[in-house]
């Protein structure tokens, strides 16, 4: 027993990653024992779901006070060095740079695969899975959260009451807004005992708020295997053959852009190793994976990138919570490829200034979606609408969302880290990524 907890936290996440999905498989649709629908697996997709969503649950308790902490903790250290509007920059110039790389190797990939070219027959039947327009109203109902259209995201980052917005993982682009404010002006305020107690306080909740991540991480394994188990036992992979080359046009994208584009940046401006970034960044990207969400990943975020990338607290803090709202390089991919495939299916073929179209409001939605499972698909009916697809052909792709989703999050969570590392060595921090990563 002591030598398993003596295993390190990623090598526990592999482990839960790879038997879940052998459960899942087990008691799915493909079960080999026709355990499917059976009382059984009925009751066990329960427990895994009840367990996943309760590892989830203790994450996003932590997301709000950690966020609020680390970016008003650090923006007040770089107010006092006036440093504030430098890194400020820095950080959202990268984040669009990386977006816009995303987008962009997405729309390449996309219009070179072509997936949509399918025969009439089987377009035919794709398109026989768009939803009605009741089934679309329903499965986007209290949703009211995400950005109805591109002007929203803008408003949404300006919170009419900051203690609601805190409650509401859809406005977690607003908290940190306000997070940003209060940490500048606490950093401008002449010293006084009460700001230095105030200060005192507010690092006083970043370290407790670590103590309780590394608490809630004991369990990553067991809510791991909870949340794939259940996703790999609802999986009908005989339903997939029809859209199997739309899959493979994501995942090639999302691949291109996790080990070409990002490491290329990594190389040519941060002048680090990415393999080195890869293997501190491991257990985020786990996580990442298997939770779907970036925000609930960002307290294993932000511990990769301090205790075993050596990124310093002033640029992570305030860089990867950010992120972690506004930085959506898988999510900006994958809307841009759903967009240009369902015209594909619906057979239109997109002009090249409506293929820029796509990619503009790929940057803009991207931005305002929530790091939340599957809040891009709001996104994508936004797009639809503005190049004249019907928003129903979203029910085409639902079949792979969820798979699809784990990979794009972690996409997400690199590309934060990236900039991170990025904009930490561009600040002059050498010992980043220099030595080989421990553990």
């Amino acid at each position: 027993m002591s030598s398993l907890l003596r295993t390190p936290l990623w090598a526990q996440i592999l482990v839960a990653l790879f038997l879940a999905a052998v459960v899942g498989f087990l008691l799915g649709p493909q079960s080999p024992f026709g355990l499917a629908d059976s009382a059984f697996s009925t009751q066990a997709i329960w427990l895994f779901d009840y367990v996943g969503d309760l590892f989830l649950q203790a994450l996003k308790m932590i997301v709000v006070p950690l966020i609020v902490a680390a970016v008003i903790t650090a923006v007040a250290n770089m107010g006092q060095e006036h440093a504030f509007g430098r890194l400020g920059l820095k950080t959202i110039g990268f984040y669009l740079l990386t977006t816009f790389f995303s987008v962009l190797v997405g729309l390449i990939f996309v219009n070179v695969i072509h997936p949509g070219s399918v025969s009439p027959e089987v377009a035919e039947a794709l398109r026989g899975q768009a939803m009605d327009a009741a089934e679309l109203q329903e499965r986007f109902s209290g949703t009211e959260g995400a950005a109805q259209n591109v002007w929203d995201i803008f408003k949404r980052m300006i919170p009419s009451n900051v203690i609601e917005a805190g409650g509401n993982n859809g406005a977690l682009l607003a908290v940190i807004v306000f997070a940003i404010l209060f940490g500048y002006f606490l950093g401008q305020a002449k010293e006084s005992p009460g700001v230095t107690t105030l200060k005192n306080f507010w690092d006083g909740v970043y370290e407790v708020m670590l103590k309780i991540t590394d608490f809630v991480m004991k369990f990553a394994p067991i809510g791991v295997f909870g949340l794939v188990a259940e996703t790999m036992a609802q999986v009908n992979l005989s339903a997939l053959t029809s859209l199997v080359s739309y899959f493979f046009t994501v995942l090639l994208s999302l691949a291109f852009h996790a080990f070409v584009t990002l490491p290329l940046l990594l190389i040519l401006i941060a002048r680090v190793k990415p393999s080195r970034h890869y293997q501190a960044m491991f257990p985020a990207l786990l996580t990442a994976f298997s939770t779907s969400s970036s925000s609930a990943t960002l307290p294993l975020t932000l511990e990769s990138l301090q205790d075993r990338a050596n990124v310093s607290k002033r640029v992570s803090n305030f860089t990867c919570p950010l992120g972690a709202t506004i930085n959506m390089d898988g999510t900006a991919l994958y809307e841009c490829v759903v967009v240009v495939f369902l015209a594909q299916v619906f057979g239109l073929e997109l002009t090249l200034g409506q293929q820029v179209l796509v990619v503009m409001l790929s940057l803009l939605t991207s931005v305002g979606v929530a790091g939340v499972p599957s809040a891009s698909l709001v996104a994508i009916v936004v797009i639809l609408g503005a190049v004249g697809l019907p928003a129903e052909g979203i029910g085409i792709i639902l079949v792979f969302d969820r798979i699809l989703d784990m990979l794009r999050t972690a996409v997400n969570v690199f590309s934060d880290s990236c900039v991170a590392v990025i904009v930490a060595r561009t600040e002059g921090e050498e010992e980043v990524l220099a030595k080989p990563v421990e553990g």
